[in-house]
């Protein structure tokens, strides 16, 4: 149900990752997930650790997800000596192409420990239902 829009981000993600470069607004960093079905729903899993929720975007743009997330520095006193950053700042950003079969109005969004997660339910079209069949009935022959 899901798929993935650029197949060279994963690429980026790792070469960020070793580099250890900070993401910006025009070309912001890759941010792990996880994305599974559950029931009746579609759940997909941002890590976003140290990110406030107000620093975090969500929008559906036709059945484009993109999730945006800041992490900013924190607050230090003048009189602090920074002996190791390894946690990166910056801007985090993950688009996913969401399928037809799932319902965009309805889509969940929770925050927790560091973790979005979103769930996103399965369109009522798209679930399995029966169809009943109907008695015999006659053909209409159209002349023309």
């Amino acid at each position: 149900m899901l798929m993935r829009t650029d197949p060279f981000r994963e690429l980026d993600r790792i070469a960020q990752q070793v580099l250890n470069s900070t993401g910006t607004w025009s070309r912001p960093s890759a941010m792990p997930m996880d994305a599974y079905r559950e029931g009746d729903e579609y759940v997909i899993a941002f890590d976003l650790p140290g990110v406030a929720k107000d620093a975090i975007d969500i929008d559906v743009e036709r059945n484009m997800l993109t999730v945006k997330a800041e992490r900013r520095p924190v607050a230090k006193a003048d009189d602090v000596q920074m002996e190791l950053s390894e946690r990166p700042l910056g801007v985090f950003s993950r688009q996913v192409m969401l399928a037809d079969t799932l319902d965009t109005e309805h889509i969940d969004a929770a925050y927790d420990a560091g973790v979005l997660t979103l769930r996103i339910p399965i369109a009522e079209r798209a679930k399995p239902r029966k169809i009943a069949i109907g008695g015999g009935s006659a053909r209409k022959e159209i002349s023309g």
